[in-house]
């Protein structure tokens, strides 16, 4: 119970801190000190008004709120908010002046920016030169006063300033950050290490000993003090923080700052370590002072509040001794290491034998004998202090005597015990203990706060959790971060997953002390019986069972549709084994706020793997083309895989005298397959780490963060193509010459012939020279000319039929993407930022068409984040001139493609085998047009010796007599001789007559040569094709087609990852990949795609990697705060390259919205301008029908003195809000919208149901208006757009996750034609991070425009003045809601004189044929499309109505007439929408059960 108590105050504490840090509302900031200080004095709104700079202002903000309130943390939010830093302190920061106060106001108003998330170090470069002297005015606080032990800084300061410090470290990237923090860690840093020590390491590395001699040479005798300061700081840190971390007391009270300073410094440590440019020569002055042994030993760690100590000094101690060499940064293998260890025990027993007689034993044994850790305690047991420190002193690790500048060295007798024993212990491999590591989380890592922590992150502590920033150590060290994030972060779905399936039992205490459950659950069931069947023997070598299985029954005593999902639970589908002991009573209720594990008593939980379920006789079910069998009753049993990893350690543990794990379980608890694939991507990263990583020399540097971030581009590398066939990439000449700017176009054939294809020769490329070219008489020039041979060429005709024309392309691409694609054509890596509308899925479309044309041989790989994109993507591509037999598309998102072919594996094999009989039949008509007589088109090898024997052998005489003639002038004898000669007329008979048309000798030859290619290519498939002749089953002719077969290959991340072990067990191969949406893809599932092959010959294939996304939009969905925040596992490799400095393609001509509307986020882009079209077409010339304006920003006051509310956590709604846009969307259908041009996005979750519970009780099931094309949040509408947005923000108290720039350009992007937002404008009209967009918003009437009289679509232009009369002002929703439900009345009236009256409906009701009518016509199919649950339902009860004749559903102004309490409806609306999933999925069978489920909504519902 003692972990449970402590989850439990953990949970009181972050509950505690979010009521500190909780909701800063508009109200309080606005009657608050901090509000009308910020109006006298930095508030850029009043600055006209401003006083004069008062230092003393900054020393009362600093005592009064940041330091002395109790709410400290609300305190700084709001300072930060008002822009206190930019305006005030960073502006008026001068060394000479500035008080501490002023220091630590910045580093404090610096970490709460970071805190949330927004930009920081472009306050600072605003001032650039002063932030040296700031820089060093943060490192002389950090430490205590010379001279004295005092601090100039409190413990809490301190701990502010290291937080301050360690994100400039990890902001290297930044200039300013870079020059300061370099000079920190340099080699010159060694001048505080023991003499001794530092010349040992010096003569390891000669050229390190070079550069320290060049140092002392040029800096002499007598240093500047400065750089001795500088020098020492990074040990006198260390020196202070165990000063302080010994100081604490083993018993007894102790201060929360100490332990929270302890943590943080930890945590800077680590950071250093973890980054190769810090920890070079930074890791050899920690192994100096011993910290890490300093701090095993420290009471610290043996106390309760020292848990996150302990695992953050774990993380230390395993970065410390990473597996890298620091001088080379390459990595170390096992070898390796065990030479490094070899080495160190060896000193250590020449030591021992040069000075302890007592000791020759230890000083002669075997190593292997000798370094674990209790034979080292047994041999130096028997030492004394004196002893010990003569054998440390004699390895170089303590000096002789505590004598100044090494006073701190400690010399004591356990100490230098400890040292000796940790130093030289052999450690154990990292790749052993990840592959003895269970894949699946068991109950002491779900329910950590300090590995996996609750939903609420403050980031007011640190995590003992791995960072994803710029650099990594090696590739083991980027995968190992990666496998331990995305474990983790399964984790937490796990522990959302388990906490909602047990919660829903309801485990009680029956009285006889056993379990009863009060409650079911749709995912979990009870377990009736439970037995391991199999334990096998371990593999050699290994110490795990090679296999274990168990047999798990279960009672499906459910509903059948539930029944049927878990009959169907496939192979390798993930399932958890739960144990519960309740101590609640029979008829206890859950409460979803208090802690979960002392409510159910849920012990362990332990994860398996479904082999199948069990038949009559006890055998596995397998999955095939059979039907599965019918079993009788309702038990089941289901045959499972457990993980051999952790059953070998609950065997281990078991002999300890803990209980057996495997005799308890009682619930068996299942989950979404699309959820479940965890385990999967974690065996394929494990799999990585003990293979052979190999990845492209090219890619090998940029992907750890080092080298020249330019240097895989196409520019710079070797194997640059110099001519390049762009194919039907230009429309015209014209088209090709405003294409490059920047270069002089050269074409030497006449202006007739300049039609495309061309093929373009830069010759700023240098020419590829052979190695044995003679190049000594041979002068390069000195500067390439930047200009490009335009030569046009033809396409070889392929037949005389119009449909062997091929397809072209029609878009005019813009110079920014001409350059994309010619980037993607070179051989390299290729970063291509495409803002919102500027065709990124055309460029990508015409690199894949490109390469696949000039690289014929080559396969191309093509990935993206969603199944949406893949098929957008591949519908574009199926447009284009490209084979469809060389398409193949894996996953399960292939049959949401919007076309009848089938290209998944299967479907590509049946069209070979249906391609291959039309082939056939081909051949067949051709064998019969040359009168040869035999069976020639039997089998594709029948074929390949007909056309060998026979078609060429005509094809070559047909050739030889025309050769004759190639002088011939007479043009009918010319045309004669070709019509006769030529052998295959008769085949051509259906083809477009005459087939010979030209008039010379030359134009005759190519017809006749297109002729005969189209028979060739027949023959040319049909080899290809041969081998679906010899393979014989449906899964080896997939496998061939994957492998051999199909050049362009479309997959998903998530399918990638998956797949990658069998995808390299078939031989898969690949030269080129192409990802879309890269910058929404987790960075492990980027990088895997990259290694789906096997290296041929110790290299990687991989010619190039084309990278399309825009870091600006939003980045992968992580749904643990701290992952996202403090892990920052939301960053996707193309983010990290782009700060890593890559070049990019910016894209800059978008074609989607209206110039207006892309104002509003076009700033965010370095160069965005509008396309041609968006002035030219009619649709974006014309106005929005019934408004005023393109878009709007309408203010939307409280309602009823109710904003935003939060029926459950972080389930934000707005009531008003939702009625207005409701009202808006009516207005707009009444008006003549069509319904699918029109989307409503919202910021949140909550808000997205309360405006579909407003739309259905409103208008969802009212014919004349019924639903939008969507609901949905802005989060989840990425990548899609529509003509007509509405846009609920929903805070009024606080600017919550908008305040990510990146959700507002998402938000703001999406619309084409019209954009209609709904918020409190006085609420986030102050955010800075949103200024550049509210600025315009706000330049437009903030009250709702309309033009009442307009109807869809209108005559009236954007640049039309609308007349005042015509013009309707909406003051607030009350007004819109009575101004609509008075529209739809009048149209409603005007409508009724053209409805049929009851009794002509009567009559064609009759006329409508029956069901004993023998009419056998065509039925009309309904068409299913995407629309929301509740529309659904309504579709299915009006389906019941059909007989009744047609009456329009009225609308009901409720809301003038509403008397209940707001505050109360918010809450029954919220209840009401977060049950409806629990509704429709989970109908209780007993009313008791349903009051339960309602009860437990709440913890169901979607954090955003």
């Amino acid at each position: 119970m003692k972990r449970r108590s402590q989850t439990q105050a953990e949970k009181n504490a972050i509950k505690k801190t979010k009521e500190q840090t909780g909701a800063l509302t508009l109200s309080q900031f606005s009657s608050d000190v901090i509000w009308q200080l910020s109006s006298q004095y930095w508030s850029p709104d009043t600055k006209a008004e401003h006083l004069p700079y008062n230092a003393d202002i900054i020393e009362r903000i600093y005592v009064e709120e940041i330091t002395a309130s109790k709410n400290s943390s609300r305190r700084i939010n709001m300072l930060e908010f008002s822009q206190y830093l930019e305006q005030y302190l960073w502006p008026n920061y001068k060394r000479e002046k500035a008080t501490h106060a002023h220091l630590m106001s910045i580093v404090v108003m610096a970490n709460e920016k970071f805190r949330e998330r927004v930009e920081v170090w472009s306050v600072f470069e605003q001032l650039p030169d002063e932030y040296p002297a700031f820089f060093r005015h943060v490192l002389e606080s950090c430490l205590p006063r010379q001279g004295t032990k005092e601090a100039s800084s409190t413990l809490r300061e301190r701990t502010a300033l290291l937080m301050f410090l360690n994100h400039c470290f990890n902001s290297m990237e930044i200039e300013l950050c870079r020059e300061q923090a370099k000079r920190l860690v340099s080699l010159s840093m060694w001048h505080c290490l023991q003499p001794r020590r530092r010349d040992q390491e010096l003569r390891e590395v000669p050229e390190w000993r070079k550069y320290w001699k060049r140092l002392q040479k040029k800096e002499g005798t007598d240093p500047k003090p400065e750089l001795v300061w500088e020098r020492h700081f990074m040990q006198n840190l260390i020196v202070d923080f165990l000063h302080i971390l010994e100081r604490i007391p083993a018993q007894g009270e102790l201060n929360r700052n100490v332990v929270h300073y302890c943590e943080r410094f930890l945590e800077f440590i680590i950071d250093l370590e973890a980054l190769l440019p810090t920890r070079r020569f930074f890791n050899t002055v920690l192994d100096d002072c011993h910290l890490i042994v300093r701090a095993l030993l420290s009471p610290l760690v043996q106390r309760e509040e020292g848990k996150l100590f302990g695992q953050l000094l774990d993380m230390l101690k395993f970065y410390t001794r990473f597996e890298i060499n620091d001088v080379t940064g390459n990595s170390l293998t096992d070898h390796d290491m065990t030479q490094l260890h070899y080495k160190k025990i060896t000193l250590l027993q020449r030591a021992v034998f040069a000075k302890f007689p007592t000791l020759r034993i230890f000083a002669l044994s075997n190593v292997a004998t000798v370094d674990n850790r209790d034979a080292l305690e047994k041999h130096f047991g028997a030492l004394d202090g004196e002893g010990l420190k003569q054998i440390a002193s004699f390895l170089n690790l303590v000096p002789d005597d505590l004598q100044e500048p090494y006073k701190w060295h400690r010399l004591d007798e356990q100490f230098l015990r400890e040292l000796l024993i940790t130093r030289h212990e052999k450690r154990c491999s990292q790749l052993e203990a990840l592959n003895e590591m269970p894949l699946y989380p068991t109950e002491d890592i779900i329910w950590d706060e300090n590995v996996v922590p609750s939903e609420y992150y403050t980031g007011e502590n640190c995590l003992a959790l791995p960072k994803l920033n710029l650099q990594f150590l090696t590739l083991h060290d980027y995968l190992l971060r990666n496998f331990n994030l995305f474990r983790l972060e399964s984790t937490y779905e796990i522990r959302q997953d388990i906490e909602d399936a047990v919660s829903r039992m309801l485990p009680w205490q029956s009285e006889d002390g056993d379990v009863v459950f009060g409650g079911w659950a749709r995912m979990a069931l009870p377990i009736a019986s439970f037995a391991v069947v199999e334990v096998a023997k371990p593999h050699i070598g290994e110490k795990k069972p090679s296999r274990v299985r168990a047999d798990v029954g279960v009672t499906l005593s459910v509903r059948r549709e539930i029944k049927e999902e878990w009959e169907n639970l496939r192979k390798h589908d993930v399932c958890f084994l739960i144990t519960v002991k309740p101590t609640q009573t029979y008829g206890t209720k859950y409460n979803s706020r208090e802690p979960f594990i002392p409510q159910v008593g849920l012990v362990n939980v332990r994860g398996c793997e479904v082999e199948g379920m069990l038949d009559a006789n006890g055998r596995v079910i397998e999955d095939g083309p059979d039907p599965r069998p019918q079993l009788p009753g309702e038990q089941r049993t289901y045959r499972v895989w457990l993980d051999s990893n952790q059953y070998r350690q609950d065997m281990d543990a078991l002999q300890e005298g803990a209980d057996d794990v495997y005799e308890s379980f009682n619930i068996l608890m299942r989950r979404k397959p699309k959820e479940n694939n965890f385990k999967a991507v974690l065996e394929t990263i494990r799999h990585l780490m003990n293979t052979e990583c190999v990845v492209p020399p090219w890619l090998h540097d940029i992907l750890l963060g080092y080298g020249d971030p330019a240097a895989a581009h196409y520019s710079n590398m070797p194997n640059q193509e110099r001519s390049l066939q762009f194919n039907d990439t230009f429309l015209d000449y014209d088209h090709l010459a405003s294409s490059f700017p920047t270069y002089e176009i050269k074409c030497e054939a006449p202006d007739e012939a300049r039609v495309p294809p061309y093929r373009l020769i830069f010759e700023d490329v240098p020419e590829k020279r052979n190695s044995d070219e003679e190049e000594d008489n041979e002068e390069l020039p000195e500067a390439t000319s930047k200009s490009i041979i335009v030569e046009p060429y033809k396409y070889d005709a392929r037949g005389p039929y119009p449909s062997d024309r091929p397809k072209q392309n029609c878009i005019r691409f813009t110079p920014t993407q001409i350059e994309a694609i010619r980037a993607g054509m070179q051989p390299g890596l290729t970063l291509v930022v495409g803002p919102p509308g500027t065709g990124k899925t055309d460029v990508a479309v015409q690199i894949i068409s490109n390469i696949y044309h000039n690289h014929p041989n080559q396969r191309t790989l093509i990935v993206t984040h969603s199944n949406q994109a893949l098929n957008q993507l591949f519908e574009k591509i199926m447009a284009l001139d490209i084979d469809e037999r060389h398409l193949l598309r894996l996953g399960h998102g292939e049959e949401a493609l919007e076309t009848e072919k089938d290209y998944s594996r299967y479907g590509r094999v049946n069209y070979v085998l249906a391609k291959r009989m039309d082939l056939l039949a081909k051949v067949q008509r051709l064998q019969e047009a040359l009168d040869v007589s035999g069976d020639n088109a039997y089998t594709c090898e029948t074929a390949g010796y007909f056309y060998l024997y026979n078609v060429m052998a005509r094809w070559e005489k047909f050739l030889s007599v025309v050769a004759a003639h190639s002088e011939e002038s007479d043009v009918e004898k010319l045309l004669a001789v070709f019509e006769n000669e030529f052998p295959f007329k008769k085949f051509f008979a259906d083809a477009p007559q005459p087939l010979f048309k030209s008039s010379t000798y030359a134009e005759l030859l190519e017809t006749a040569q297109s002729n005969f290619r189209y028979i060739s290519d027949i023959f040319t498939e049909l080899e290809e094709f041969r081998a679906f002749e010899l393979l014989r089953t449906g899964l080896d002719r997939s496998k061939y087609l994957l492998v051999k077969e199909a050049k362009i290959i479309a997959m998903t991340c998530t399918h990638a990852a998956l797949k990658r072990k069998e995808l390299v067990n078939l031989g898969f191969r690949y030269d080129n990949i192409l990802m879309e949406e890269s910058a929404q893809i987790l960075e492990i599932e980027t990088f895997i795609p990259l290694l789906l092959q096997n290296p041929l010959d110790g290299l990687n294939r991989l010619k190039r990697w084309i990278m399309i996304g825009d870091h600006h939009q939003l980045p992968p969905v992580i749904k643990n705060m701290a992952f996202q925040k403090y892990s920052n596992m939301e960053q996707s490799l193309f983010t990290r390259l782009v700060r890593l400095g890559v070049p990019t393609v910016d894209l800059d001509g978008q074609g989607r919205a209206r110039a207006s509307i892309c104002s509003l986020y076009k700033w965010r882009y370095k160069k965005l301008e509008d396309l041609q079209h968006i002035f030219e077409r009619d649709e974006y010339k014309m106005a929005n029908a019934g408004f005023v304006h393109d878009y709007q920003l309408i203010n939307v006051d409280d309602f009823k003195g109710v904003g935003e509310s939060e029926p459950s956590p972080y389930f934000y709604q707005n009531l008003a809000e939702a009625e207005y846009i409701v009202a808006m969307y009516m207005y707009m259908r009444l008006l003549g919208y069509p319904a699918a041009k029109v989307s409503i996005l919202t910021t949140y979750n909550g808000q997205k149901h309360l405006i579909r519970d407003v739309i259905n009780a409103r208008c969802g099931n009212n014919p004349l208006i019924g639903w939008p094309h969507k609901v949905t949040t802005v989060d989840k509408y990425q990548g899609q757009q529509n003509d007509y947005i509405l846009i609920s923000l929903v805070r009024t108290k606080a600017v919550g996750h908008l305040r990510d720039v990146r959700r507002l350009v998402v938000a703001m992007s999406r619309a084409r034609l019209g954009l209609y937002i709904f918020g409190r404008v006085s609420l986030f009209k102050n955010c800075l991070e949103l200024q550049q967009t509210f600025k315009l918003l706000m330049q437009r009437p903030l009250d709702l425009n309309l033009v009442p009289e307009d109807s869809y679509p209108t005559q009236r232009l954007t640049v039309d003045k609308v007349d005042c009369k015509a013009c309707k002002v909406v003051e607030n929703m009350s007004e819109m809601a009575q101004f609509v439900y008075d529209l739809y009345v009048k149209k409603m009236e005007t409508l009724k004189d053209q409805l049929p009256s009851e009794e002509e409906l009567r009559d064609m009701y009759n006329q409508l044929p029956q069901e004993d009518d023998n009419n056998t016509g065509a039925t009309e199919i309904p068409t299913e499309t995407e629309e929301p649950p509740e529309k659904k339902v309504a579709k299915d009860k009006s389906k019941n109505k059909a007989g009744n004749p047609f009456k329009v559903t009225p609308i009901l102004n409720e809301i003038s007439g509403e008397e209940e309490d707001v505050q109360q409806e918010e809450q029954n609306t919220g209840a009401e929408e977060s049950t409806q999933q629990v509704a429709t999925e989970e109908t209780a069978q007993e009313p008791a059960t349903e009051v339960a489920a309602i009860e437990l909504s709440d913890t169901t519902t979607e954090k955003n």
